[in-house]
């Protein structure tokens, strides 16, 4: 069984910064990737930043402006939102791919935290 908990999610006014954090716990060998996904209000989930290996991604609406880190003596994830924009309200979910001792590739998603950014 494996774990994601997120933190670090709230509301920020337009131009501001927060940075989320994701650990992971459980019973796993290794995390191939780790990352972002997001969902907005009436919009579908959609990839925001993700780590694999030394490689980094973003979602075009993000680059210059998030970035993602991991950590992986502490199978932490975080990411780093500056100059945040009312579009960039969602529910902002962690994601890892787990190597388990059954499933070589097992993908899992956080419960989500909310990120509002209103004035």
């Amino acid at each position: 069984q494996v774990q994601l908990v997120e933190s670090g999610g709230g509301l920020v006014q337009p131009g501001g910064s927060l940075r989320l954090s994701c650990a992971a716990s459980g019973s796993f060998f290794s995390i191939n990737a780790m990352g972002w996904y997001r969902q907005g209000p009436g919009k579908e989930r959609e990839l925001v930043a993700i780590i694999i290996g030394g490689n980094t991604n973003y979602a075009d609406s993000v680059k210059s402006r998030f970035t993602i880190s991991r950590d992986n003596a502490k199978n932490t994830v975080y990411l780093e939102m500056n100059s945040l924009k009312p579009d960039d309200t969602a529910v902002y979910y962690c994601y890892a791919q787990f190597r388990t001792r059954s499933r070589p590739t097992y993908d899992y998603w956080g419960q989500g935290t909310q990120v509002t950014v209103s004035s």
